[in-house]
């Protein structure tokens, strides 16, 4: 503004002189200054919008390194309700796995990310190894990461969404002849054109027969043509940043990497760089657009077809990228999904990557890990165990007083599982597993909606959980169960567990099984696969300390009355531990 004012004022003065040459010449010269000076203005503002989402970027790793929930951004995925683990081991939601891990970029990289974690049913080897290598080789990419996050979210904070993309490219729906149609139509507006000169110098009006014939068949053909410009609508801003994205691949080699060299490699070797074709997509799409400006759309109709000339390039660049777009968008997902397990290892450098036993090559058909921990936890409050649960029919049988860490033990195995399974790391020093579908008991409450009790509930789960392991097709389950029968009375809570572990230790699984029956500690003797596991409290004066270490053996305090007595409540005299 003050370049302005000076130049108005130099300007004014050197007029008033009658130096108008002069002033002429100072007037161009502040011009060229004042448009340079916006210039610049504009790129620091890029810059600094870039650098104050780059700041974004790192603050919100910082808070995943920390697990501050507070400075991490929330998640929208979901899974199905009968899902057979997500909500018992806290796959989705508010202070989720997913919440932790989400750095993705495009809805397709979310929904991947979800279904590696969610999958039930086993990759081969070679597929889960593959999958390992390319989180792997992404980890110490670093700087790639913040870019494609960088630029993703310079040009729009959203997710990249492809559905509407994939809508356009699938549509068998194409406008007949349009080609003829859209050549009639350009002669037509041409002799309009040339007879309308004639008549502004004084011709006949002929360009009336022509401009009406014209008008005609653009009424007639627009509705043939509407429902393009539906599916091609602001469909440009997501051409755009998935070209930006994927650009960023094409320029570098990863040599060094093979995983990431073959994911990548097609985009380099194209004809056409993908980048390239996806923005001569993103121009047709946006011309296609330009109809949600009904003034400057008639406006340009008056010269030309625009909307038939779009259309008919519309169709022919869909037609060049339909065989290849889905592939694009299927590496691009991968890459992104692998990239948020790999921000996920960088961030915490001390977790292990898990070794997968190839099946019938390595005994031992299970989990064997040292220091395993909770990775929803924070580092100072995460307490790690060891735990070797190997064999069919092996059951856990994890007794221990109230709030001593029984079910977090089970969600920690749970979620480690998923992650190993994903190809990510795992909270902890060492890990090595073969393959297992997870059966969860856990979080089991009323569903009013069906008219079920919490005990119905339950026995529907533990009856799927058998279900799913006599599946003799599919890998061996891991079931995880909290408090099992404990919505029902002692002495048929007590019969039914029993009758129920012996099914477990009979059946074609493996797991843990949390309960405050400590007569089912007895089942040892009978059952060779049954290993009693603890988890016990510190008595101090008017308070419990819990150090939440697994330890061989049956429970041997319990502390209900000791709780209930510190609350307030009435209870009988304590004199020992039972």
């Amino acid at each position: 503004m003050g370049l302005v004012l000076v130049g108005i004022l130099v300007c004014a003065v050197l007029y008033k002189l009658g130096w108008f040459v002069t002033g002429n010449w100072v007037l161009l010269g502040f011009l060229l200054g004042f448009l340079g000076v916006v210039s610049v203005h504009i790129r620091l503002e890029r810059q600094l919008r870039r650098l104050e989402s780059w700041l974004d970027i790192q603050e919100s790793n910082l808070a995943r390194l920390r697990v501050d929930w507070e400075g991490i951004p929330e998640s929208t995925l979901s899974l199905p309700p009968e899902h057979p683990y997500a909500a018992d081991l806290d796959l989705l939601g508010k202070y989720s796995l997913l919440r932790l891990l989400d750095t993705t970029v495009s809805r397709d990289g979310q929904a991947l990310l979800v279904a590696w974690l969610a999958r039930q049913h086993p990759l081969s080897f070679d597929q889960w190894e593959n999958r390992q290598k390319l989180v792997r080789a992404l980890t110490p990419l670093r700087g790639l990461r913040d870019r494609i996050q960088l630029v993703a979210k310079d040009l729009n904070p959203n997710p990249i969404k492809t559905d509407r993309l994939k809508s356009l490219l699938e549509s068998p729906e194409s406008v007949r002849h349009v080609g003829p149609l859209l050549l009639t139509a350009s002669a037509l507006a041409g002799f309009n054109m040339v007879l309308f000169g004639i008549w502004l110098f004084g011709g006949p009006g002929y360009w009336v027969v022509t401009f009406l014939l014209y008008v005609l068949l653009l009424l007639v053909m627009g509705g043939r043509v509407s429902h393009v410009f539906g599916r091609a609508l602001d469909l440009h801003l997501e051409l755009d940043k998935l070209a930006a994205v994927i650009g960023i691949f094409e320029k570098r080699s990863f040599r060094r990497f093979p995983a990431l060299q073959a994911m990548t490699d097609s985009w380099r070797n194209e004809d056409s760089r993908p980048s390239v074709a996806i923005r001569q997509l993103a121009r047709v799409c946006s011309g296609l657009s330009l109809k949600g400006n009904p003034i400057l759309h008639i406006a340009m109709h008056l010269v030309v077809p625009w909307d038939l000339a779009w259309t008919w390039y519309l169709q022919k660049v869909c037609d060049r990228l339909r065989p290849v777009l889905p592939d694009w968008i299927l590496r691009l997902a991968t890459i992104d999904a692998a990239m948020a397990l790999a921000t996920f290892a960088y961030l915490n450098p001390s977790y292990a990557w898990p070794h997968r036993k190839r099946d019938g090559l390595v005994t031992g058909t299970g989990i064997a890990g040292t220091a395993i921990g909770h990775p929803l936890l924070a580092h100072e409050q995460r307490i790690n165990n060891d735990l070797t649960l190997e064999g069919l029919g092996r059951v856990f049988l994890v007794t221990g007083s109230n709030m001593s860490g029984k079910s977090t033990f089970l969600r920690t195995v749970g979620i480690n599982v998923c992650l190993a399974q994903a190809g990510g790391p795992v909270c902890a020093a060492s890990w090595a597993w073969s393959w297992l579908r997870i059966q969860t008991c856990i979080r089991v409450g009323d569903a009013l909606e069906e008219g079920l009790s919490y005990f119905y509930v339950e026995v529907k789960r533990l009856k799927n959980l058998l279900v799913a392991m006599g599946d003799q097709r599919e890998a061996p389950v891991l079931f995880l169960i909290d408090e099992i029968f404990k919505g029902t009375n002692n002495r048929e809570r007590l019969l039914g567990s029993e009758t129920f572990i012996r099914e477990l230790t009979a059946g074609r699984g493996l797991g843990l099984v949390t309960t405050h029956d400590l007569e089912l500690a007895n089942l040892d003797k009978e059952l060779p696969h049954l290993v009693n596991v603890h988890f016990q409290e510190t008595v101090g004066d008017k308070e419990l300390t819990f150090d939440y270490r697994l330890r061989p053996g049956p429970c041997p305090t319990t502390n209900a009355l000791r709780i209930m007595a510190m609350e307030g409540l009435p209870v009988p005299e304590i004199t020992s531990d039972p």
